[in-house]
């Protein structure tokens, strides 16, 4: 994988791609709030030997910083195409882990010709009438509540609550700590804020393509168990469930991850 970098008024976005071939399906890998490319760490090792692979940190994240909180979800869709273009990156899976799945169903609404498929892991749907008026509102207040809890706590409950084996619980201590606390609280709280905002786009079927959903049974982030078994109900999907897993689970179950993806590339 080499680095690269992509330049916009608001930052330099940084990213990673290995030797693109044209005729090679593309993965492309985006990283939940406040993560970054390390968790797909085991993913693109094991993909970039047969596929096109793209993973980046999101704007504001990781190596991605500086970079003003002044971009809106759909701005991160455009970046993102901005940067696949610029790679000639087609025939596109997107897999995006949490708040990544959430930019890839902005994406498919902006570009749905350009997608062959989603891997939804331990993300939610963005269509309005699954979240209570509570949820969303709750989605404007995190800043504060986050702040008032001593930023020791706040990495404990923040690793252990997304995650079931040491080794991913230590990799999102590692995410946590390139923060300053201040600059944690305030891009958990823009993040949750643009999920409440897109929630209301009124997106009519931002599924265009072939999808699958993850999640593991240890998810507690959230209501994302709830809302991943409503999603696959109502709009039909095949939710597979990762026993022995938490809400970041290409790090937590890398290899059962790692199948499943193959499973559905080889079904598309």
């Amino acid at each position: 994988m080499t680095r690269k970098e992509y330049t916009t008024p608001s930052g330099t976005i940084v990213y990673w791609t290995n030797d693109i071939q044209s005729q090679r399906p593309s993965l492309v890998f985006l990283p939940g709030l406040t993560a970054d490319h390390r968790l797909f760490d085991r993913q693109t090792d094991y993909f970039s030997r047969a596929y096109n692979v793209m993973v980046w940190d999101a704007p504001a994240h990781g190596l991605s910083r500086p970079f003003s909180l002044d971009f809106s979800m759909d701005d991160l869709a455009r970046f993102l195409h901005s940067i696949l273009e610029v790679e000639g990156i087609q025939h596109l899976i997107l897999v995006g882990q949490s708040f990544g799945g959430y930019i890839s169903q902005c994406y498919m609404q902006l570009y749905p010709k350009s997608v062959l498929g989603f891997v939804s892991l331990d993300s939610a749907p963005l269509r309005r009438h699954y979240y209570t008026s509570f949820e969303l509102a709750w989605l404007n207040h995190t800043y504060s509540m986050y702040y008032a809890i001593p930023w020791k706590w706040l990495i404990r409950w923040g690793s252990n609550g997304v995650a079931q084996s040491p080794a991913a619980r230590q990799q999102m201590r590692t995410f946590m700590l390139d923060y300053s606390k201040t600059e944690y609280c305030l891009l958990a709280a823009y993040g949750y804020r643009l999920l409440g905002e897109a929630t209301k786009m009124q997106y009519q079927n931002p599924l265009c393509c072939p999808t699958i959903l993850v999640c593991g049974r240890q998810d507690y982030a959230g209501s994302t168990r709830r809302y991943n078994r409503r999603w696959a109900q109502q709009e039909r999907l095949y939710l597979h469930t990762i026993d022995r897993c938490g809400h970041n689970s290409p790090y937590d179950s890398p290899d059962e991850v790692n199948n499943v993806i193959v499973r559905f590339i080889n079904n598309l």
